[in-house]
């Protein structure tokens, strides 16, 4: 069996599909399945208009990137397609980006993507190609277990990307494979140069691929051209503390930008009132959680039962909590707890599943009851 693509028998035998961005790690993907002896096939989305993608750097399937998707793939001699998705990922990725902006909620397109065009997509298509398997240049690991196929952490805590993952199902599980799961990035890098592919030095895409200069209120604007309008800053109480220009410019948590002073603590923002345009703001403590309401939930840990740990933002740490139905509840109050984004479920290194935070439970109220 190949320890990288967890297929038996011969591998000469075996097509591999892998989807290839462009960048440098799905292009060692599709080197690693190459030297397998497998029968190798590149798939690229195009998910922008080409003519304003060519020379952007720091994203993903777009101008450049696919040139050096063809590139890598006639560097192996493996076949290459490319495959214009650019009204789907608009439709499902970026609409609903500027859709969740303007309800008040902070989305993760990145997980969007993943649940339509990429996986969803890239699965339909492999599976016409007659493929063995599809493979992705994610940092997560495939581990076999006494029921089957599991979604781990990667080796790399640094790398992991099991947060943007969680909405994979069973039978995509089974299907998928992640080559790079247990590889450190300075050893990819290293294949890739020893291999004198292109991107062995090329800059990692950044999080929000259609967003290359991180202005997110342009891209709303620009999809939702009323979402731009004012509105009052108000404390916990509903006093009037101060003007903003559009809600959209704002997220739970956040501190800077508010333009008020003469307060007696810092201010952060506590929630997003689009019914009402308002944002709300209060001190820090005010942004503890204790639960929230869990939408959606994609299960694939089987048959755990009991106390587990959950991450709420990409860049946070697990968290002890339980959860209920639809109900999450955590150990210790949580901070940044935002309406829009997952909460992903752990038992050690293994991905249980998670869901879209609804609602959140503030823990200053449940002090006072």
């Amino acid at each position: 069996m190949s320890p990288e693509f967890q297929l038996e028998g011969p591998l000469s035998a075996r097509r591999i599909v892998v989807a290839m961005s462009g960048g440098v790690d799905s292009s060692v993907v599709a080197a690693l399945a190459a030297r397998t002896g497998a029968e190798t096939i590149g798939i690229t989305l195009q998910l922008y208009d080409h003519g304003e993608a060519v020379g952007r750097t720091g994203s993903c399937c777009a101008g450049q990137d696919i040139r050096d998707a063809r590139a890598v793939a006639e560097k192996l001699g493996i076949a290459h397609y490319v495959f214009d998705h650019e009204s789907a990922f608009r439709t499902s990725v970026i609409e609903d980006f500027a859709d969740e902006y303007m309800a008040g909620r902070t989305p993760i397109p990145c997980v969007k993507c993943n649940m339509g065009v990429k996986f969803t997509d890239l699965f339909r298509l492999a599976k016409d190609l007659g493929a063995d398997c599809l493979a992705t240049g994610h940092y997560v690991r495939r581990v076999m277990g006494v029921e089957g196929a599991e979604l781990h952490r990667a080796a790399d805590p640094a790398r992991d990307q099991s947060y943007f993952l969680f909405a994979t199902t069973q039978d995509q599980l089974d299907y998928l494979r992640f080559p790079l799961g247990a590889m450190p990035k300075p050893a990819v890098r290293e294949i890739a140069r020893e291999l004198g592919l292109g991107v062995a030095l090329k800059p990692d895409s950044q999080d929000i691929c259609f967003v290359p200069d991180g202005d997110y209120a342009k891209i709303v604007k620009k999809v939702r051209p009323d979402a731009d309008t004012a509105g009052e800053i108000v404390d916990l109480g509903g006093h009037v503390l101060g003007q903003h220009r559009g809600f959209i410019h704002f997220t739970v948590g956040q501190r800077k930008g508010l333009e008020i002073g003469g307060q007696p603590e810092p201010l952060y923002v506590i929630r997003l009132e689009p019914e009402t345009r308002r944002v709300v703001v209060g001190p820090r403590r005010a942004l503890a959680v204790s639960g929230a309401r869990i939408a959606d939930i994609n299960w694939i840990g089987g048959d755990h039962r009991g106390p587990l740990a959950a991450k709420v933002r990409s860049m946070a740490k697990p968290v002890g909590a339980r959860l209920d139905g639809g109900r999450l509840a955590f150990d210790d109050p949580e901070y940044g707890v935002s309406p829009g984004q997952a909460a992903v479920f752990y038992d050690g290194e293994r991905v249980l599943g998670g869901g879209w935070i609804e609602e959140t439970e503030s823990a200053l109220v449940a002090e006072v009851v």
